[in-house]
């Protein structure tokens, strides 16, 4: 046994007791001196039950650390000279205020910046509130008070372009009785709910949540602006309350289109129609292309470039009719010819993670130009409608020759078609080019790294369901990424994921193992449907996937045995919860199911490739 309060061991130590230095880190309390003698333990030296410990080991270890960070954060904030210096200020909105009352009035309270002079650090360091600030102004703030005894209290929460007319609104507010208010805001949403298209009885109840989770998801001040989740994936283990940390409070043109389009399936038209006005006239950029995502006010947040974003707006545009002459010229036009001069190649593919000749992207990219062809034509623009054409039709004549292995792993065997791989980095899908596939998941022959993006030129109206390559396609998925889950059947994002919770559990920082998302089960959904079969058991696994609260997570957890973090098989993980697309991809399924098609097919761009084909 080697004592851990003692100095780190030596290279000798390391050398000749590995197994039992792993496992000694594996069940001790961490220590400082840890670090070095982890640093020093070489897993490839290792048995299997040492590797294991060595994992238990360093997550300990983050958590040791990530515990002293929190101690340096509290002694920063109790350093009034820390706190004069603020924090950094570049990102503040100086146009609005907020105010915070109660009815019966608080005993005591303050407005800190978080991090420095906040009531959470000062309760944290003192366990009652020693700092009095009136205001806090431009910054992170952070409101807290106390109550001035027992008995009922109604708290209000305002905001207004200045401290006077926060403290106004909030004031009329709280001169409002509790429930007036609340009544007023139930009758809206049962207002809202009679709109939407009525459904099996079965799915009703979600089908309802779940369009009224995307209505609450759209902001108030830029109207169709519908970010990805209001949370923050695994939130608990990262700084989430800090400044320009975006988490999934931002605008994805590719979810929004998700969005929109299971709002329009669910009855909700005017919704997507905003959406589209927002992704027009607040994010596409004066090139015709569009952000990576985006703040709620246009302005960009990560800046790689992906096409099937720059394609999808197109294709909604279709989709709603909005053919007009000043949508075709301002908007569908640059959009188009951005398409044309930067595809069909992606910087990075919808899992933002990389480049080259995606399934899912060049699906995108041919639907909307074969949309903006039609929108064109109606414009009397014949030329511009031709250019598009040819050019989605040469994309389209490639698709098989860039992305489809006849030499992989995965799908040997005398007459088989060959099978599409998660992406190519070049327009040979043959050359086993190795692929870091990120997140930590490690490099792979290209070949062996699959996902079902393909099924978006099934959904999209490009190739039918019954393509034998298609359908050989779905059987190498089915073998590598799908897992039967107590719920259902779910899939992986592609092959060697590695966005997820860590092997034991652990929060997702960096690296981890992808687990299943429900997403997926919705997409394959729709390709049963697609080729005439019954598609109700996928949508009973998104129905279950859901939380008690009718969350649809972003992804669940894929194996049986038990946890330290206490996941269940099928149910959701630390991922974000809900994740917008997941509702939609529910809201979408479930009418595609009523109506045994897939109704967000673009039918201009099904008729052109698919006529005489089903």
């Amino acid at each position: 046994m080697f004592d851990v309060e003692a100095p780190a061991p030596s290279w000798s130590d390391v050398l000749e007791h590995p197994d039992e230095i792993a496992a000694e880190l594996a069940n001790s309390r961490p220590a400082p001196q840890d670090a070095i003698a982890l640093s020093m333990l070489d897993p490839r030296v290792l048995s299997a039950a040492g590797r294991v410990d060595l994992l238990v080991a360093l997550e300990r270890q983050a958590a040791w650390i990530a515990a002293a960070q929190q101690r340096v954060l509290a002694s920063v904030a109790a350093d009034p000279a820390a706190v004069a210096r603020g924090s950094d200020r570049s990102w503040a909105r100086e146009d609005v205020a907020c105010a915070l009352m109660s009815s019966p009035g608080f005993s005591e309270a303050s407005s800190g910046f978080a991090g420095k002079s906040d009531g959470y650090t000062d309760l944290l360091l003192h366990h009652k509130l020693t700092w009095k600030y009136d205001r806090a102004e431009k910054g992170n703030v952070f409101q807290a008070a106390k109550l001035g005894g027992t008995g009922r209290y109604t708290l209000a929460l305002g905001f207004g372009a200045s401290a006077a007319a926060a403290i106004d609104v909030t004031k009329k507010s709280l001169g409002r009785k509790f429930a007036e208010v609340s009544d007023e805001y139930v009758a809206g949403w049962k207002e809202y709910v009679k709109g939407l298209r009525k459904v099996d009885a079965r799915y009703e109840n979600e089908f309802q949540l779940a369009a009224m989770v995307l209505k609450a998801h759209e902001d108030k001040t830029y109207r169709g602006a519908m970010i990805a989740s209001m949370t923050i994936p695994w939130g608990f283990a990262a700084k989430s309350d800090t400044a320009e940390v975006g988490g999934y409070h931002l605008v994805w043109a590719r979810d929004l289109y998700e969005v929109a389009t299971g709002l329009m399936a669910a009855g909700d038209r005017a919704a997507a129609d905003r959406a589209l006005t927002y992704l027009y006239t607040v994010q596409q950029k004066p090139d015709g292309g569009f952000p990576q995502n985006s703040w709620l006010d246009g302005r960009a947040y990560w800046k790689a470039l992906q096409m099937d974003e720059a394609s999808y707006p197109m294709v909604l545009a279709w989709q709603l009719g909005r053919t007009d002459a000043e949508t075709w010229t301002k908007h569908v036009r640059p959009e188009a010819e951005f398409v044309m001069s930067h595809g069909p190649v992606t910087q990075q593919e919808r899992w933002e993670e990389v480049g080259g000749y995606s399934p899912s992207t060049i699906a995108a990219e041919i639907a909307g130009l074969v949309c903006a062809s039609d929108i064109a034509r109606k414009n009397g623009a014949i030329a511009d409608a031709e250019r598009y054409m040819k050019t989605a039709d040469d994309w389209a004549a490639h698709i098989e020759s860039w992305m489809v292995t006849t030499t992989g792993h995965l799908g040997k065997g005398a007459g088989e078609p060959g099978y599409y791989i998660r992406i190519d980095n070049n327009t040979d899908p043959n050359d086993g080019f190795k692929l870091d596939t990120r997140n930590g998941g490690g490099v792979w022959d290209e070949r062996d790294v699959v996902d079902a993006g393909f099924l978006e030129f099934v959904r999209l109206g490009i190739r039918p369901a019954s393509d034998p390559i298609i359908r050989h396609s779905v059987e190498i998925v089915d073998g590598a990424i799908r897992v039967e889950t107590p719920n259902g059947p779910s899939f992986y994002r592609y092959s060697h994921d590695g966005y997820g919770e860590t092997y034991f559990g652990g929060p997702w920082q960096g690296e981890g193992i992808g687990r299943t998302w429900p997403i997926f089960t919705g997409e394959r959904g729709e390709y049963e449907i697609a080729a005439g079969h019954d598609a109700t058991p996928y949508l009973t696994a998104m129905l279950h996937f859901a939380n008690q609260g009718g969350m649809i997570p972003e992804q669940v957890w894929d194996q049986a045995e038990p946890t330290r973090a206490g996941f269940v098989f099928g149910r959701g993980t630390g991922s974000a919860t809900p994740l917008a697309w997941s509702m939609a991809q529910f809201l979408r399924l479930v009418v595609c199911v009523e109506e045994k098609r897939i109704v967000e097919t673009p039918s201009i761009v099904a008729d052109h490739f698919l006529k005489g084909r089903r």
